[in-house]
């Protein structure tokens, strides 16, 4: 059995999530989905508008995924949870700005130089992202 390893914070689910973790799921047969955790939102991004385990809730609910855990805190070394996921690729989303190498480059020196890591392809919509979502929001409000 392949296991897959996604993740993201997946606030404001939209379609260009559900398009990543299909895609995702389509490189195996197991799909962990891994939600970040509101403290590392708040440190990396911004308030997240649903809390945690809401957000692992709802993805927890599209068909695609197995199975989905809340991320570690950001004082927790961020691929702490690889053992417990054990998974053989990471499947990351077209616009998450990991950087590849340097993921491969860690895994490879901690002992985890089996696990794959690759990027899935976007969604050809315009709507594909929370933030881009949030402004046709505004601009409609806005115009109204």
């Amino acid at each position: 059995m392949k296991r897959i390893m996604a993740v993201g914070v997946f606030d404001l689910l939209h379609a260009g999530h559900l398009h990543y973790l299909e895609q995702a799921k389509s490189l195996g047969d197991f799909l962990t989905v891994v939600v970040a955790h509101d403290d590392t939102v708040r440190k990396r991004k911004h308030e997240p508008v649903t809390g945690q385990d809401l957000r692992r809730r709802m993805v927890e609910g599209l068909k695609p995924v197995d199975e989905a855990v809340v991320g570690n805190s950001p004082d927790v070394p961020i691929f702490d949870i690889l053992p417990r996921v054990k998974p053989d690729i990471i499947a990351l989303g077209y616009d998450q700005e990991h950087a590849e190498e340097k993921i491969r480059s860690y895994l490879a020196n901690n002992g985890f130089g089996n696990i794959k890591v690759t990027r899935v392809e976007g969604l050809t919509d315009d709507l594909d992202g929370t933030r881009k979502i949030i402004a046709k929001i505004l601009e409609r409000s806005r115009s109204n």
